[in-house]
């Protein structure tokens, strides 16, 4: 379903009635929560105290993000700038605010990130090219503070354009060059040539995230996409979706584009579970607090030289390299006890 996004102009114009909007917002998150606590006097979950709390942090924070980049574009306008410095400074702000919501997300709804892989280490520092899955509540915050925290490059994320109808990420991802896919062309196969320019564009510090799914999995989505695939005659692909139900079956435009970009980024293909369980508002509901379903991820990392850079090698690469997510997934679900849909 399409979304309409108004021009970047209107956005900016509107912006600053997202402090009055807060204001008005959380009367009645502050209602729930006072509910919410009367409630907790009995033995039980907590669940609308803490979904409240939750909500209300990420208002406000959000409200931080807007204000801290007016403050430094105030400090420094566009004649003049320093761009790599502007750059760090906005990704300075993504961190403090990543840090902050994660740590409010674990006092409150028990959210747990489980890093399984080490630091991508090595002895020539690269551009990387991030291909992540998309499941679960939340999981694009922890990935990109993954890749500030623990893969130590400043991002740079393919997005969906509806994003930016929040103000704070509106303003603070555009600022660090990130990529909105428009919701009228699905995964972003038709803009491709956007996400090869940003992948030219990476420097020895910098990570391209990308979500070659096209969009969060659930098995209603799998099922879909196994239709979609029939339907145009994608036969093979089909079959090979039907065996690897945990993903949905990469739609590798995006992905293709940054693999043939360029032949000197590293690679690191990230695989999650836990949180992809809850696929509906009535599970993510039930499921809180969430502590019992930590959010598991592992990566692994191809050398620049051993990743394919023609368009077909590129595409039997994502798609062997998905597979493998696949038969992690299902082993982490195995593990910790948890149904495969």
């Amino acid at each position: 379903m399409s979304v309409y996004v108004p021009p970047r102009a209107a956005r900016r114009i509107a912006n600053p009635l997202w402090v009055p909007g807060a204001v008005v917002l959380s009367v009645p998150l502050l209602v729930a929560a006072a509910v919410g606590a009367v409630v907790a006097l009995r033995p039980g979950p907590r669940r609308l105290l803490r979904l409240s709390v939750l909500a209300l942090t990420y208002v406000w924070l959000d409200v931080s993000i807007m204000l801290a980049c007016w403050w430094l574009w105030l400090r420094s306008p566009l004649p003049g700038r320093d761009l790599a410095a502007w750059r760090a400074q906005h990704c300075a702000v993504l961190r403090w605010a990543l840090r902050h919501i994660l740590a409010r997300s674990e006092t409150t709804v028990g959210f747990r990130l489980v890093v399984e892989s080490p630091a991508v280490a090595g002895t020539e520092r690269r551009p990387l090219i991030v291909l992540a899955r998309h499941a679960g509540p939340g999981d694009s915050f922890a990935l990109v503070h993954l890749l500030l925290e623990h893969l130590g490059r400043r991002p740079k994320v393919v997005l969906k354009e509806a994003l930016q109808l929040d103000p704070g990420l509106d303003v603070l991802f555009n600022r660090l060059d990130c990529y909105f896919v428009p919701s009228r062309s699905g995964a972003g196969e038709d803009r491709t040539e956007a996400v090869r320019r940003l992948a030219e564009s990476l420097t020895a510090d910098e990570a391209l995230l990308i979500f070659p799914e096209g969009g969060n999995w659930t098995p209603r989505r799998h099922r879909r996409a196994v239709r979609r695939l029939l339907q145009i005659g994608e036969v093979r692909r089909a079959r090979r979706a039907v065996r690897q139900h945990r993903v949905l079956p990469p739609r590798p435009g995006g992905a293709v584009a940054c693999l043939t970009a360029r032949s000197d980024t590293d690679v690191v293909v990230v695989a999650h579970a836990g949180l992809d369980a809850l696929v509906n508002p009535r599970q993510m509901w039930q499921a809180v607090p969430v502590d019992r379903h930590p959010m598991r991820v592992s990566w692994w990392m191809t050398d620049a030289s051993q990743v394919p850079r023609t368009d077909g090698g590129a595409r039997a690469w994502v798609e062997q390299m998905w597979g493998r997510v696949d038969a992690w997934v299902q082993s982490a679900r195995l593990q910790a006890g948890t149904p495969s849909h």
